[in-house]
């Protein structure tokens, strides 16, 4: 199987190779018609269009495209923006090669009670979990809201707090804040993490690190839930943003990693022998003192290595993580003058990279590369597939990447 690796289990699975990348794409003003859209690159070994734009969907007007996600049933791809709460769901089913918007939810705020800054989207049985980032008065606080897969609204769960842990062990460390959240359903658990709110990820990065009030606004810890009940369990201090989550797949593989942007380290999040649960740091990511900036992570399918992107030096690092608490760095390459995102498939033979990571925290002058690249992967080295270069392209800003193959849709 060749699925992408860290989605939902709930997914349902690719045989075979994947067909497609579908690139959620910032809007850039003066690049094409400025606005977010949804990019299809054909990645069909030996199509006549491989490593090609194949379809270009836009959604008119600039959202802060960021994040998303595909139902269980990998029919439709949820995109959202930051900006402006809205949440585009693009049917991919009918024409793997050409996905169509078919609905958009403009009412987020409203309906799930004052959060705003719509960022995951991920699938759980026929519904998509939604993690906020900030709320109506633009701070850290948020929750995670629930929809069908219609697009219905379900329920909002806000993140525990200090002021208000609702039972957490540790919850006086809880600080509300939140980014990522995905779940192991064998051991009931739900994990959640923590980045920052409206009025720092829309603030040009350059103001955020040489304002001081601005930088005590971030997220320090991650949060244990039961995820049956969609409660706080165990709060966890996690210093220094810790941003996405990657559960292991081996059945008895109770660990999750992530990686903390700035104070660029690798933390484990783990279940000991005797069912409680820990988090700890278990290595560093390049130079923590210039600021490499890890982002996005991807974990093999074999639980055997984790690569890690750092957006400021524009590296990926692969880390043998066989013993999860203690990664060992056994490659790294310079992707670009920045990189963001990197997703794998699911056998492992090939990669892809994109490079923004918010408009305003994006790189300036010759340094803003925008590009989706693809490599092959030997367990020794990355090696160049194709690139797109999405300013020459007139696409803008490309972020996160999902697969798609028409084999899914042909029963």
């Amino acid at each position: 199987m060749a699925d992408e690796t860290c989605q939902s289990p709930y997914m349902a699975k690719i045989t075979g190779e994947e067909e497609y990348v579908y690139v959620w794409t910032l809007g850039m003003e003066g690049v094409g018609d400025g606005s977010d859209k949804i990019v299809t690159v054909d990645v069909r070994s030996g199509s006549p269009t491989f490593g090609k734009v194949v379809d270009v969907d836009s959604v008119g007007g600039r959202h802060e495209a960021h994040h998303g996600g595909l139902t269980d049933d990998r029919r439709h791809y949820w995109v959202s923006g930051l900006d402006s709460n809205m949440i585009f769901l693009f049917d991919i089913a009918s024409d793997p090669a050409n996905p169509k918007l078919v609905k958009t939810i403009n009412d987020f705020e409203a309906k799930s009670g004052g959060v705003v800054g719509p960022h995951g989207a991920y699938a759980l049985p026929g519904r998509m979990l939604i993690s906020g980032l900030s709320n109506s008065k633009k701070t850290g606080q948020t929750a995670l809201v629930e929809y069908t897969n219609d697009g219905d609204y379900i329920a909002t769960h806000w993140m525990p707090t200090a002021d208000n842990p609702m039972g957490a062990i540790n919850g006086e460390k809880a600080d509300g804040y939140g980014y990522d959240a995905r779940v192991l359903p064998r051991r009931n658990v739900m994990l959640s993490s923590s980045f920052t709110g409206w009025e720092n990820y829309m603030r040009p990065l350059g103001e955020v690190v040489n304002d001081p009030e601005a930088m005590k606004k971030f997220g320090g810890s991650m949060v244990l839930w039961d995820f049956h009940a969609r409660k706080p369990r165990q709060v966890f201090e996690v210093p220094g943003v810790p941003l996405e989550v990657r559960w292991a797949w081996g059945v008895d593989h109770n660990y999750a990693f992530t990686s903390t942007a700035l104070t660029s380290e690798i933390w484990l999040v783990y279940e000991d022998e005797n069912q409680k649960w820990h988090a700890k740091s278990v290595g560093k990511i390049g130079d923590p003192a210039k600021l490499p900036l890890p982002v996005d992570i991807s974990l093999s399918a074999d639980d055997s290595t984790l690569f890690v992107d750092s957006f400021m030096d524009g590296m990926t690092r692969v880390y043998d993580v066989t013993d999860p608490h203690s990664p060992k760095l056994i490659y790294e390459k310079k992707i670009g003058s920045q990189v963001n995102m990197v997703s794998q498939s699911w056998d492992g033979k090939r990669l892809y990279y994109t490079s923004s990571l918010l408009a305003n925290w994006d790189k300036g002058g010759e340094d803003n590369e925008q590009f989706l690249k693809a490599y092959t992967w030997d367990g020794k080295e990355l090696t160049p597939r194709f690139e797109i270069d999405f300013l020459a392209a007139g696409l803008g800003r490309p972020h996160l990447m999902r697969f798609g193959s028409s084999a899914l849709y042909t029963y």
